[in-house]
């Protein structure tokens, strides 16, 4: 797919935000008349780093440099960084167990970090979808439904268990997580034949179109920043992190004539029913083949921010 120290302000107007942001951050006026530059920190890379199971030596000066890159632009692209932050309090929860429970490592779930900001309902210009970015054709391969009215790229927990299908058979054939990474931004086939062209075993060592050379490293720098977002500037409060739902399940065997109308009978509406079944992609289900379909039905509380008790999936992510 496809940092210095923080400052918190509160209730004030945006001219008095931008005014104390300017005050706190630049100097006076030197005696020559220009007004200095407000102090950006470059973000420390370190000597070694461990992904998945591996220690990644990043001395090799290409190595460095790359990850340099990637690092320093997630620490200053403020906005989607804060919502990547958010969301996974979201959806970690969700995806991370699928992980484990298939066997993958949870590191794998910085890939979906980068492959969508964690929204379920990204869509690329190629077409790609939902939190793993999932080509229709290839959904289709790993098991997902995708047709009018059902599309399971954007079901997390489905596009979450085939995305584990899909590393696991990469990782299969390459032995190491780097190149299974790469091939999901690349392809199998691709990255293959790279490997036995240019003789080497791993995707580090592989000279790649820019996108697919940057990707392992984008992983890498979201995984820097996501264990310590502090450390990067980004400060955040446990109420500021978007929460899971709290749902009733409620199984559904039948077509569907129209969806509002099953949503307000069981209590809500249906802009709510879709953003918490971001799968349903119509408003019927034809159903013709009894298929079972498990649809999240959020309790009253889990839609009230003043009735939430917020739940923080990694501590580290707030500010204490």
């Amino acid at each position: 797919m496809k940092i210095h120290k923080p400052t918190i302000i509160r209730a004030l107007s945006a001219p008095l935000i931008f005014a104390a942001i300017f005050s706190a951050a630049t100097p006076a006026a030197s005696a020559s008349g220009h007004e200095p530059m407000s102090k950006v920190v470059n973000p420390a890379v370190p000597g070694h780093y461990a992904f998945a199971g591996q220690e990644i030596n990043l001395d090799r000066n290409d190595m460095f440099e790359r990850l340099d890159r990637e690092l320093t632009a997630i620490s200053y692209t403020h906005g989607n960084t804060l919502l990547t932050l958010k969301r996974a309090n979201r959806y970690f929860p969700v995806i991370v167990p699928i992980l484990k429970a298939n066997g993958v490592p949870e590191d794998l779930a910085y890939l979906a970090c980068i492959e969508s900001s964690m929204n379920p309902v990204a869509i690329s210009p190629a077409k790609a979808a939902g939190l793993w970015q999932f080509m229709p054709a290839t959904a289709k391969e790993y098991g997902l439904e995708v047709n009018d009215y059902v599309d399971e790229r954007f079901h997390p927990e489905k596009a979450t268990e085939a995305a584990c299908k899909y590393l696991k058979s990469a990782y299969k054939r390459y032995g190491n997580w780097e190149s299974a990474a790469a091939s999901y931004n690349a392809g199998m086939g691709r990255i293959s034949n790279e490997l036995n062209s240019q003789k080497v075993d791993t995707s580090f060592d592989l000279y790649l179109v820019d996108e697919t050379s940057r990707y392992m490293f984008r992983i890498l720098a979201m995984k820097m920043l996501m264990e310590n977002p502090q450390r990067y500037g980004f400060t955040l409060s446990a109420d500021q992190l978007y929460q899971p739902y709290d749902c009733d399940i409620v199984e559904v065997s039948e077509p569907v004539e129209d969806w509002p109308t099953w949503a307000k009978e069981h209590g809500i509406n249906y802009m709510i029913l879709r953003n918490v079944n971001p799968w349903i992609r119509a408003k019927s289900l034809p159903n013709t083949s009894g298929k079972t379909y498990r649809v999240m039905v959020p309790k009253e509380n889990s839609l009230m921010r003043s009735k939430q008790k917020p739940a923080v999936f990694n501590p580290k992510w707030i500010a204490r």
